[in-house]
């Protein structure tokens, strides 16, 4: 019983934490063009969406979760624990280094280590989702890029529609809607990866585990998601009223259909490869577009990569001790994870140096 609360207990913490950061940051295209001045108002539209998302929407991605990848008759409550564990852990130290991981990719990296330790996995279904995480960003690019076209000869013919002039109000209400689509289609999606192990385990119902993490994801965003909200705002307020909407709009409306499907995929990915394709409509691809490009890579790989490990790692270290697997597999963690905070050391010198006007 002490396992089940406690098992409860950190995917409830997951779930706030994915309210803190990928939920908050929905709102980010609205509240850096100052549709909405308010940060709590922001943060509470966000909450609101995303736990109308997750309780209308989120499903067939929690079945997915719960019992797509891995046979549930693997799941009990300490393999629910080691899922739970891996993709928190494997988060929290890549916040501690600054490295940015999706949420969807390392709860479902967790789960595959579980099944590769268990030489039980659904391949077909795997290699299913992670095309969705190749298609989706190409997908966000490529729609952002054309409707971006298409905005620039708008404003070209109408200077005004630009800063908004007299359709300043309905292209605010426009940015707002999108913006609430997409912490919906977060609710949709994102929610299953904090409770799908435990409705998978039989720990809890599907519609109470439902309502109850799409709680926390809401809560997690109102207390915890204001600096979140802050930085996302500041990175995209260069974006106008009509290319933010595109923004939020086509990332939303990407994984709404993903979800539907029941596929978990990373939001913040769609979102910024949207951004990436409006930038690149308005001025070619440029440098930091193209490490944005690299950056996105490096995460697609990363992500489900380390919490497999980690997961495959408590599996052996827990459930059956085998003490040079666990030297092996903590030193391919150990190394990975040194090896990118020191390129990550590196290219901050570097900078720095450039910047002071030094030579590297």
């Amino acid at each position: 019983m002490l396992l089940t609360f406690l098992a409860i207990g950190i995917a409830l913490f997951f779930a706030m934490n994915i309210g803190a950061s990928g939920a908050a940051a929905t709102m980010g295209a609205v509240y850096g063009a100052g549709a909405i001045r308010n940060k709590l108002v922001a943060l509470l539209l966000v909450a609101l969406a995303v736990f109308l998302g997750a309780v209308l929407g989120s499903g067939e991605v929690v079945k997915t979760i719960g019992s797509g990848i891995i046979p549930t008759d693997i799941l009990d409550v300490p393999i629910v624990l080691i899922i739970l564990v891996g993709a928190t852990s494997t988060l929290f130290i890549a916040n501690l280094l600054g490295i940015p991981l999706s949420t969807s990719e390392v709860t479902v990296g967790s789960i595959v280590g579980i099944g590769i330790a268990f030489q039980a996995l659904y391949v077909s279904n795997l290699l299913y989702i992670v095309s969705f995480w190749i298609l989706i960003p190409v997908a966000a690019f490529s729609v952002a890029y054309g409707l971006g076209k298409g905005v620039l000869w708008l404003e070209k013919r109408y200077p005004e529609l630009k800063k908004g002039g007299k359709w300043r109000k309905g292209l605010v209400v426009l940015l707002i809607l999108t913006g609430c689509l997409e912490a919906f289609s977060a609710g949709m999606n994102n929610v299953a990866n904090a409770i799908g192990p435990l409705v998978g385990a039989g720990l809890l119902g599907t519609t109470e585990a439902i309502w109850l993490g799409g709680a926390f994801v809401a809560l997690g965003a109102v207390l915890l998601g204001g600096r979140v909200l802050e930085t996302n705002g500041k990175r995209i307020t260069s974006l106008s009223l009509l290319q933010g909407s595109i923004v939020s709009g086509t990332g939303g409306t990407l994984v709404v259909i993903a979800s539907l499907l029941g596929i978990p995929v990373p939001l913040t990915q769609a979102t910024t490869s949207a951004i990436v394709g409006v930038g690149t409509a308005e001025n070619g691809l440029r440098l930091w577009q193209k490490n944005v490009i690299v950056q996105i890579i490096k995460v697609w790989v990363v992500s489900p990569i380390l919490s497999l490990v980690v997961a495959y790692t408590l599996v052996h270290l827990i459930l059956d001790p085998n003490p040079y697997v666990i030297i092996v597999v903590i030193s391919v963690f150990v190394s990975t994870f040194g090896t990118l905070s020191l390129l990550k050391t590196i290219r901050q010198e570097k900078k720095s140096v450039h910047e002071q006007g030094g030579e590297v």
